[in-house]
């Protein structure tokens, strides 16, 4: 969503709508108390309706006396009725398209409103940064954003940022999917020399999945270990519970009530789809996801500073839950947080959905052994070769819908390498299976590594990561 963005009605924005519709309901009313002439009292009442009709197309809900819109609210950005785009459907809990190439994530950066990581924004951070992009700059993974060039002008102007990125717990082993924003997450911190926050949503997963609360906190505890694994920084990272944090820190708490305050349930239900029969908890949930998201949340690390913007790379699906919140932030006196997006990791059966933990044969978990990787890639792993190998060999196969190559794309460091695999494979000198040795060769060492990493995390470790304390950073 753009910061001002009106709707295609007579360029109306949802304010000017619902000031519009203030004004034509009281005149209707007092045509109706001076009993005026029938035709002008229904002519009233038709452009009332129309009115009524056309907010709640820009803003997803209905027009409700007292109770103004969101600052630049609007149902193409937020809506669950706008996650389906012809055959795409893209929520923070559904991901699915037709397409064997996957999520058409151009449409996806018009139907949200965001803005694309071109080739201008990948040089401007390799100036800034003084280092080499990560590959998933390079390869338009991460490839949409939100007021990143803002970011970069105030860190030119030597005013810091931080991070704040997260994972929900439904399960004990992560598959390597998670791995991507952590991996990504661990390069800027490197890059920028900045302090990240980590939340880890054992409440919602309790809220949304029937698990007990003791084993959402378990597997929150669990997964933790794998993302030390990833090789955070101990001194500028905070990974914390929400089911400990919350109830540790009242200034966290303060902020929830107060991005609380500014979300009606109609603006909820039209951002998130929720319905009558959803509990409680769901509908004041995404309040707690936001907070984090300012930096007085944490005033053992920013020293109760509410000034200090926030960066959140995170995967698409979750943009919604931070368009609300970038809404809200100016009504409670906050810095608006800004984004980087991720395409979705593809389960191994092909692009159409993402990997998921809850299917066991389309994901390749972090606790695999060499033989399951090597089984899973070749069993289901979507081939995007021909039928025979002298079909294969005479018309080539195709990269784009290849899950090996795809996965490549993720984990192959070199461009060189990856552009040659890419060429060989159209061409049919390379076959699917040797793609998918490729493929094989490279998940084995890299799983296997963050399997001794993650040994090496002790309990001791987890407590000092997930401990509310001052960071090394001096703003």
């Amino acid at each position: 969503m753009t910061d001002c963005q009106a709707d295609g009605s007579g360029n109306m924005t949802a304010m000017d709508l619902y000031e519009s519709l203030t004004s034509q309901g009281e005149l209707v009313r007092t045509l109706k108390t001076e009993k005026a002439v029938k035709a002008d009292i229904d002519a009233a009442v038709k452009l009332l309706l129309k009115l009524k009709a056309d907010y709640k197309q820009v803003t997803g809900q209905d027009y409700k006396a007292g109770c103004p819109p969101l600052e630049s609210t609007v149902l193409e950005d937020t809506g669950p009725a706008a996650a389906v785009d012809g055959e795409d459907m893209v929520d923070p809990w559904n991901v699915s398209t037709t397409s064997a190439k996957g999520v058409d994530y151009d449409k996806l950066i018009v139907r949200f409103g965001s803005s694309k990581v071109d080739q201008e924004l990948v040089d401007r951070i390799e100036r800034v940064s003084g280092k080499k992009p990560h590959r998933f700059l390079r390869r338009g993974i991460f490839f949409s954003h939100r007021d990143m060039h803002q970011v970069l002008d105030a860190y030119e102007k030597n005013k810091s940022f931080y991070l704040y990125t997260g994972r929900g717990p439904s399960s004990e082993a992560m598959h390597v999917g998670h791995l991507i924003p952590f991996i990504f997450t661990k390069w800027l911190q490197d890059t920028f020399d900045i302090p990240l926050v980590i939340q880890l949503t054992d409440d919602e997963k309790y809220l949304w999945k029937d698990l007990s609360l003791e084993d959402c906190h378990r597997y929150a505890v669990e997964n933790a270990k794998d993302i030390i694994a990833c090789g955070f920084d101990v001194n500028k990272t905070f990974i914390f519970s929400d089911l400990d944090y919350m109830g540790a820190s009242p200034d966290f708490y303060r902020n929830v009530v107060k991005i609380q305050k500014h979300v009606t349930f109609n603006q909820v239900k039209g951002i998130f789809g929720f319905g009558d029969s959803d509990c409680i908890g769901k509908i004041a949930f995404p309040a707690i996801q936001a907070a984090p998201s300012f930096s007085n949340s944490f005033p053992q690390i920013f020293k109760g500073r509410k000034d200090i913007q926030c960066l959140i790379p995170c995967a698409i699906d979750q943009d919604p839950y931070f368009r609300m919140t970038r809404d809200v932030a100016p009504r409670i006196g906050y810095p608006k947080p800004a984004l980087l997006h991720s395409t979705f990791f593809p389960a191994l059966q092909g692009a159409q959905t993402k990997m998921s933990a809850s299917d066991a044969n389309s994901s390749i978990f972090l606790t695999d052994t060499p033989k399951q990787i090597k089984n899973k890639v070749n069993k289901h792993a979507f081939s995007g070769g021909k039928d025979t190998i002298e079909e294969h060999r005479k018309y080539g196969g195709n990269p784009d819908v290849d899950v090996s190559f795809m996965y490549l794309t993720f984990f192959l460091e070199d461009d060189e390498q990856l552009d040659k695999i890419r060429q060989d494979y159209a061409s049919g000198a390379l076959l699917t299976g040797e793609l998918k040795k490729r493929l094989i060769d490279t998940l084995q060492p890299m799983i296997t590594a963050h399997q001794e990493r993650r040994k090496q995390v002790t309990e001791e470790m987890v407590l000092k990561f997930m401990t509310p304390r001052p960071l090394d950073f001096n703003f």
